[in-house]
């Protein structure tokens, strides 16, 4: 039985803190696509959920509750929180960057899509890819290791007053890096298609100056690029849940 004192709940709600911070910026929870109350429920009820697994780590920080202890614990708790979520968000981002370069690539960024993760609208096979990433997280499981990282963070990030802004901003280039080279591998293969078959065009066009080779060819294009996300969806969908699953594994 957890003791309803105000201490308890000053520690819920620093608890709050952290969870509710990360989730309004990690990746699904934070989607467009779901209203602002329905987040915040789902904040609160992940918070209260584990609130009693954390509730031992948080009390001692509490102190006499008093505002001077607890404005500077629950602003250093959501700063980790969201650079929790914040890390996270990034391989998203960085996959939905180079799902918008792969529609130019192949020649279909001009058809409009809708918002799936963000607040800027994407071409249509991008917000179809980017919502197959955020299906495959729920669906494989990974948004509950997203729970036990937020568990263990209170092991390598314990709560306190302070936060170490120095450190959080390395973890955030390292992971930016990290992000945007498995970006790049996977838009590899069309980066080299674009590549060729520009040349290929540029070629054909000064053979044949009478004849509009870009106009006759794109539709050729097209199909070449559609072929070749048919061939590769399935192998760079994979890779990136495992490059996701391998960074909240290692935390």
């Amino acid at each position: 039985m957890i003791p309803t004192d105000t201490t308890t709940i000053l520690a819920a709600f620093a608890i709050f803190c952290r969870i509710g911070a990360c989730l309004m910026v990690a990746p699904g929870f934070s989607s467009s696509q779901v209203p602002a109350r329905f987040r915040l429920y789902i904040a609160l009820a992940v918070s209260l959920a584990l609130t009693p697994i954390l509730l031992d780590d948080m009390r001692p920080r509490i102190g006499d509750g008093s505002g001077v202890t607890l404005v500077p614990l629950l602003f250093a708790e959501l700063a980790k929180g969201f650079l929790i979520g914040f890390i996270a968000r990034l391989f998203f981002s960085a996959l939905q960057f180079i799902l918008v370069g792969i529609n130019q690539f192949i020649g279909i960024g001009a058809i409009p899509g809708t918002m799936i993760d963000g607040g800027e609208q994407m071409p249509a096979a991008a917000s179809l890819f980017s919502m197959a990433a955020i299906t495959l997280m729920f669906v494989s499981g990974l948004h509950v290791e997203l729970m036990r990282g937020l568990i263990e963070s209170y092991v390598t990030i314990p709560p306190g007053p302070t936060f170490g802004s120095r450190v959080a901003l390395v973890d955030i280039a390292d992971q930016l890096s990290a992000a945007f080279l498995i970006a790049l591998r996977i838009g590899a293969p069309f980066i080299i298609y674009s590549i060729i078959v520009n040349f290929a065009l540029g070629v054909a066009n000064k053979l044949t100056p009478l004849i509009p080779v870009f106009f006759i060819g794109m539709p050729f294009v097209m199909f070449g690029g559609l072929v070749l996300v048919l061939i590769s969806t399935q192998e760079f969908l994979s890779y990136f849940e495992a490059a996701f699953a391998a960074w909240l594994a290692k935390g």
